[in-house]
């Protein structure tokens, strides 16, 4: 089988918050896989540098991320006004706009175009908001093929596999991994892992698919309320060729993606590409306002997504996880990102972002464990071009989910509640705690190694050494040690 007449359509397993296992037991299985660790860790130092060498060259950095956080906050607090804004401009220059409350009524409004152009298939552009709403199994389930045409979209797409990252989405597949899935999904013989040779394949596997889909789907990066332009930046050209060559062009962007002016722009994109990919500008900026005659296509649609962003819009603390230009800076810098990679978040958006944005967007009935997932080390916050302060977040999406379980456990008899009954007793009374102390002292000391580690408990203590590093206790607390150095005379001379 040559490259043209691979499979139309490929099937992949759907990342669903609803369905996904609590982020500690999803993590498990990549903590145990070396290879994929150690993949996601280089392509991270890559990055990491890259970003480190462009941001330090800045002499205005954090100007810039000042402006760019205050251009988004402003968007945000102004929405209602700019979306109109876009609609009228992008409605004058000949493009229709559509409004979606969900992602069931944005996937109906999809299908429902696809089939006013009569199409059997459609190619493209990277969005992660087709993601979200899990457009590509709800169109293949219509019977319409989705040809991925970002590079690592098509390996995860052949691969059956699902993104780890917001930028680089197979960031978790080396090249010998790729160079099989090609080999054997576009049924190419002796094909060299080579990067070259890989990319080769892939633009032969997307040529005739540019050429001959009529319909392309894609997302923004930016909506412009002042020209009621879409704004998408990407680093391949696989996305102007969806721009530009097909005769209906789909966008599906959510509303928090619009900026007031076209001078805006200016700074999100320099702070966009240093924060990304290590760039100083990403290679294809491509800006499209309506149709034109005789210039790519002649039917444009925007459909505006809401799907939960209104909710999150009307918190003030977490109202600023909407600033986010998905530029995955947080990811990058996450110690806990860098050992689970994506999958473990069980969402479309992983790392820090996906923790804050994944369990706001599912009303906290989903992805509880996320808000968890994380050290509170401030990381993402220091490197978030529109300063997003992800542990802020973090530390009141815990308080809900808190405040969420004690409204669920009414039983006095619920192992949970009576644990938590017990530590409040003994937190509260200094005797109960000393006594706790000494108790746990005996009670642990069996499992403590000469190393003055321990490295595995029975029972339920194993789920925690097993993955964790835990100190034994010492032999002396630091109240007793504090009792006693003031029990003891001074020395001469002090």
């Amino acid at each position: 089988m040559n490259a043209a007449a691979a499979p139309r359509s490929h099937r992949r397993p759907v990342l669903d918050p609803a369905l996904a296992p609590p982020f500690p037991v999803a993590a498990l299985p990549v903590l145990r896989n070396p290879q994929l660790r150690k993949n996601v860790a280089h392509a991270i130092d890559v990055i990491q540098a890259k970003r480190t060498r462009l941001v330090e060259e800045k002499v205005d950095w954090q100007a810039l991320r000042t402006a760019a956080a205050a251009i988004r906050a402003h968007a945000l607090e102004n929405l209602g006004a700019y979306l109109e804004l876009f609609e009228a401009r992008c409605t004058a220059a000949g493009g229709q706009v559509h409004w979606a409350g969900d992602a069931a009524e944005a996937r109906e409004i999809v299908l429902d175009l696809l089939r006013r152009e009569k199409a059997s298939e459609v190619i493209k552009i990277k969005t992660m908001t087709s993601a979200e709403i899990q457009l590509n199994p709800f169109l293949e389930s219509a019977g319409i093929a989705v040809f991925e045409t970002d590079l690592a979209e098509i390996i995860l797409q052949l691969g059956d596999d699902e993104p780890s990252h917001i930028v680089v989405p197979a960031l978790h597949v080396n090249r010998s991994q790729v160079r099989e899935i090609f080999a054997r999904r576009m049924g190419i013989e002796n094909l060299s892992d080579n990067p070259q040779a890989l990319t080769a394949a892939a633009r032969n596997y997307l040529r005739e698919k540019f050429l001959r889909v009529p319909v392309a789907v894609g997302g923004a990066n930016f909506l412009i309320a002042e020209t009621g332009a879409v704004a998408v930046v990407e680093s391949e050209g696989n996305g102007r060729m969806c721009l530009t060559l097909p005769q209906t062009l789909i966008t599906l962007a959510g509303i928090e993606k619009v900026l007031p002016r076209y001078q805006d722009l200016e700074v999100m994109l320099q702070v966009l590409a240093r924060s990304a990919t290590g760039e100083r500008m990403n290679p294809y900026t491509s800006l499209w306002t309506g149709v034109s005659a005789g210039d790519g296509p002649g039917r444009f649609h925007v459909i505006l997504l809401d799907n939960g962003r209104s909710r999150i819009l009307r918190r003030k603390t977490e109202r600023q996880t909407l600033r986010c230009i998905r530029c995955a800076a947080c990811m990058n810098a996450c110690p806990v990102y860098r050992q689970t990679g994506g999958h473990a978040y069980g969402s479309v958006y992983p790392g820090p972002i996906g923790a804050i944005l994944t369990p706001q967007l599912m009303q906290l009935r989903h992805a509880q464990s996320l808000p968890y997932a994380s050290t509170l080390c401030g990381a993402c916050y220091e490197v978030c071009p529109v300063k997003i302060n992800i542990p802020e977040v973090l530390v009141d999406l815990r308080a809900q989910v808190t405040d969420q379980e004690r409204r669920r456990i009414k039983r006095l008899f619920d192992p949970m509640y009576l644990a938590l009954r017990i530590a409040a007793l003994v937190f509260s009374r200094a005797w109960l705690f000393h006594a706790a102390q000494r108790l746990a002292r005996m009670g642990l000391g069996p499992f403590t190694r000469k190393d003055g580690w321990i490295h595995a408990l029975p029972s339920a203590g194993a789920e925690w050494t097993e993955t964790r590093d835990l100190r034994g206790l010492p032999a002396q607390t630091f109240h007793a040690w504090w009792a006693n150095r003031r029990a003891r005379p001074p020395r001469e001379g002090r």
